[in-house]
């Protein structure tokens, strides 16, 4: 076999096996796809996703404290052997060794009273004491213990974080919910920036591609006229500096490109070496929006709206807070059976009636205005927050009236935009046409394609305004209104 043959068989392969060298992910992805794959796969939703699961076992960490707690503690053992001081009946000093083993066993059910602050248990417990050391006619081992005990220990006009939380804690959880929500249509609303920003990008690469290849083409045109002598030399280096200045665009716009889809690619997570088109959105939902229904929807379901009446709750609780500690008065009481023995099973044999009371209390008589300054800088601040609230719920309201208002602005522009970019490409076609056949002075075809890329980027600018302002509203307001269907539902089983 000759050399001709294996360059035929080798030419004859590639031709038939695929080109691995430029094999490459293709991905065309609209509007409506990329917002829902960044809402599902872009980290920015794994970590929204891993926080609200983090909120949702703090608020069942709050749950369990009202909920019975059966513990189970002791020391077991507690063997000590050492040499001790022993104080003798004449009152001098003895030095004995001990070897003594104590253990105690303690099993309680154990209940938080919500709404007094208190707790109450019942108890069972056992003790078992060794003295290794014990003179002859002792028993080495002795048994005590509580066979049943109920305690009681209930603080008096003190604070009640108890009752407190339980009002605080349902709004924070809820209201992480709602922030869950928001941070998803946060998603749609950055993922739609950057949407736009490579469609753009995207728009420019098109756009100077095309006006490279024109002004290649009009160079020809200029070079036949010059040639025949229909046209100047002017005109001909002016041709060819556009021809220039179109590269230089061309290859400014692919570096554009290039960065926005990383950046796009780099938020959504798609693979850096696909080969991303977007499709430019073509039908703008029709509805309207009233400023009344997106403030009331706001208030409705906005996590914020429910952080005024927790942030009020909060202060409130501060003030109960100082006025708490003002004086400590603590009650306690304990009724039970205790017995000791012998032998383990004796303990339960006819034990003893166990009663304990006290009432502890502590009243600071003079402490120079300590707790008036306490409870003034708690009041001071419940007003102030207060204040803050309000102006907040008028900020609140403005920002949705304004976004309203800023939504059918667009929405009227992009028709505007739309329609202009349909005149300039068409003018800009025609003009194309007449200067060709000769109708037309460059300078006049220059103006008429200036005026098509200006109002090109003006249109695709337009939609992604639009599209912004859109997901914004539903961030805004958790509400779908081109639908009409709520973005939050709450679950009132959890609560």
């Amino acid at each position: 076999m000759n050399k001709s043959f294996y360059s035929g068989l080798l030419i004859g392969l590639l031709f038939i096996l695929p080109d691995f060298s430029y094999a490459q992910e293709r991905v065309q992805l609209s509007l409506e796809e990329i917002v829902a794959r960044a809402k599902s796969r872009s980290p920015a939703a794994l970590r929204a996703e891993t926080r609200r699961e983090n909120r949702y076992w703090n608020y069942r960490f709050f749950r369990s404290n009202y909920n019975p707690q059966l513990r189970l503690g002791g020391t077991v053992p507690g063997f000590s052997q050492a040499v001790n001081t022993v104080i003798q009946p004449d009152g001098s000093i003895g030095f004995r060794e001990v070897r003594q083993n104590l253990m105690d066993v303690e099993l309680g059910m154990q209940q938080v009273i919500g709404a007094t602050g208190g707790v109450i248990s019942v108890n069972s417990s056992t003790n078992r004491f060794d003295n290794f050391l014990a003179p002859e006619g002792i028993p080495q081992t002795q048994w005590s213990g509580v066979p049943v005990n109920v305690r009681l220990s209930q603080p008096i006009f003190a604070f009640n974080p108890w009752k407190w939380d339980k009002k605080i804690e349902p709004l924070l959880y809820e209201e992480s919910k709602r922030e869950f929500v928001e941070e998803m249509e946060q998603i749609s609303t950055t993922v739609t920036q950057l949407f736009f920003d490579f469609l753009i990008a995207q728009v420019n690469f098109e756009i100077a591609t095309k006006n490279l290849n024109n002004t290649q083409e009009i160079l020809k045109i200029e070079q036949g006229r010059y040639n025949i002598g229909t046209t100047y030399e002017d005109k001909l280096l002016q041709v060819e500096l556009q021809v220039l200045q179109a590269r230089q665009d061309l290859a400014q716009a692919r570096l554009d490109l290039e960065a926005n889809s990383l950046r796009l690619k780099a938020f959504v997570g798609i693979n850096e070496t696909a080969e991303l088109t977007l499709i430019p959105p073509k039908e703008v939902p029709e509805f309207e929006i009233r400023v009344e229904e997106a403030i009331e929807f706001a208030f409705q379901n906005r996590a914020e709206a429910l952080g005024f009446d927790r942030r009020v709750l909060q202060a409130e609780s501060q003030v109960a807070e100082a006025r708490g500690q003002r004086f400590n008065m603590n009650f306690n009481a304990s009724y039970g059976l205790n017995n000791a023995a012998l032998q383990w099973q004796d303990i339960f044999i006819d034990p003893n009636r166990q009663t304990l009371v006290n009432l502890g209390f502590f009243v600071p008589v003079l402490d120079w205005g300590r707790n008036k300054a306490r409870m003034g800088q708690a009041q001071a601040n419940k007003r102030l927050v207060e204040y803050t609230v309000e102006q907040d719920m008028i900020n609140f309201e403005q920002e949705i009236f304004t976004k309203v208002r800023n939504f059918a602005m667009l929405k009227d522009r992009l028709e505007i935009t739309k329609l202009s970019d349909e005149v300039a490409d068409k003018r800009y076609e025609i003009s194309l046409r007449r200067y060709q056949n000769g109708n037309v002075t460059i300078t006049d075809l220059n103006i008429a394609q200036e005026e098509k890329d200006r109002n090109r980027r003006a249109y695709i600018q337009s939609l992604r305004d639009f599209w912004t302002a859109y997901y914004e509203m539903r961030q805004l307001t958790l509400y779908d209104f081109e639908s009409g269907q709520l973005l939050y539902v709450p679950d009132l089983e959890e609560r």
